[in-house]
């Protein structure tokens, strides 16, 4: 199904790597906490409505995944300054690929800050305006799937990271990536009605542990944490839920998350609500609402930009993962007992450029 292997670089080789793109590429680690607060470019006291591109330092955790590096490469077109988090040193070889495709640029960091520590990602965080947490766990090689410990590691990492944003004073706002899944796992598919899932539809927490949706359930979870948080703390926070998340190469560069996406992929098809976005579509919805946050943008957005509702499409997905067809479409003659239908206006109205709505709730 698509399995990425982990680059096997001794660690000498990686920090020659480093220091080269230091000198090539404009990547500039950290010197010291105290150059950070001396630099005026990134003054904590800055008032919100100050804020502007070419000023604002933002962190993205994660930022060597699939949808970190799509939302690292749109920030820099846009003028951010972006710090990257990573988990280890040999992360810094899935550069490589940013640096072959012309995508490097100024004003980009690289900072090794553990998810599972909070005084690292305090440390990490410093100086930033702006966090955009896109991922918890992955596991590089795709094999072991998504299992029920890792969607405990997700509520960990999201507490952890809200922690450190509660921290750290020059911290204005977050966006936090969670997942379609949180929302459209629900209990009442022998209502009469037919329900609409938008941003304010949660999955069902015994559904999903019923079904053993771990994916699911640690992405639930884990937004509903970093919400609790937010609200205890007093943090802006805006959260993204978006489908299964599609782009170029997209499964063997995501396998985990795919593959855990798609457990249940059958009776997500059958009750319309398999639905996918492209990653850069993610990127574009992740700056707007971090944009718009002081005023017009607030709360969930569902974010997606097709819902597969033919078999020929349902197909096409299958081929594209290398997943036997039957495991999305099923039986065609099948009937579902109840068709729901997924609304992303909100998302809609607030993007200049909007993705494609399928409802007007």
């Amino acid at each position: 199904m698509g399995v990425v292997g982990t680059c096997e670089i001794r660690r000498s080789e990686l920090e020659v790597f480093h220091r080269n793109l230091v000198a090539t590429a404009g990547i500039h680690r950290r010197k010291d906490d105290e150059g950070l607060r001396k630099n005026n470019s990134f003054d904590s006291s800055l008032d919100d409505d100050d804020d502007d591109k070419g000023t604002t330092l933002v962190c993205v955790t994660s930022g060597v995944s699939y949808l970190g590096l799509a939302l690292v490469n749109h920030l820099l077109v846009l003028g951010y300054s972006v710090r990257i988090t990573v988990d280890n040193p040999e992360d810094i070889e899935k550069l490589r690929e940013m640096e072959r495709d012309g995508e490097m640029r100024n004003n980009l960091e690289i900072i090794i800050a553990k998810l599972s520590d909070v005084d690292s990602l305090e440390k990490a965080f410093e100086g930033c305006r702006g966090i955009f947490h896109t991922s918890a766990f992955t596991d590089p090689a795709g094999l072991s799937g998504y299992t029920k410990s890792m969607a405990e590691i997700e509520v960990n990492v999201a507490e952890n990271v809200m922690e450190a944003c509660a921290r750290t004073p020059s911290i204005k706002r977050c966006v936090f990536t969670s997942s379609l899944a949180a929302c459209i796992w629900q209990d009442n598919v022998n209502s009469e009605l037919t329900p609409i899932i938008n941003h304010g539809s949660w999955s069902s927490e015994s559904l999903c542990i019923d079904k053993k949706l771990w994916y699911a359930l640690g992405k639930m979870r884990a937004e509903k944490a970093a919400w609790r948080i937010a609200n205890e703390r007093g943090l802006k926070l805006t959260t993204i839920c978006p489908a299964l998340i599609t782009g170029p190469e997209f499964c063997p560069r995501n396998p985990t998350a795919t593959i855990a996406y798609l457990k249940g992929a059958q009776e997500m098809y059958s009750n319309g609500l398999l639905a996918t976005i492209d990653v850069k579509k993610v990127a574009e919805a992740h700056e707007c609402v971090f944009k718009e946050m002081n005023g017009n943008a607030y709360g969930r957005y569902i974010c997606f930009d097709n819902v597969i509702d033919a078999q020929s499409e349902a197909e096409k997905l299958a081929k594209e993962i290398g997943m036997p067809k039957e495991k999305i479409c099923g039986d065609a003659s099948n009937n579902s007992l109840q068709r729901f239908e997924l609304s992303n206006k909100k998302l809609c109205r607030l993007m200049s450029r909007p993705i494609r709505c399928f409802s007007e709730y």
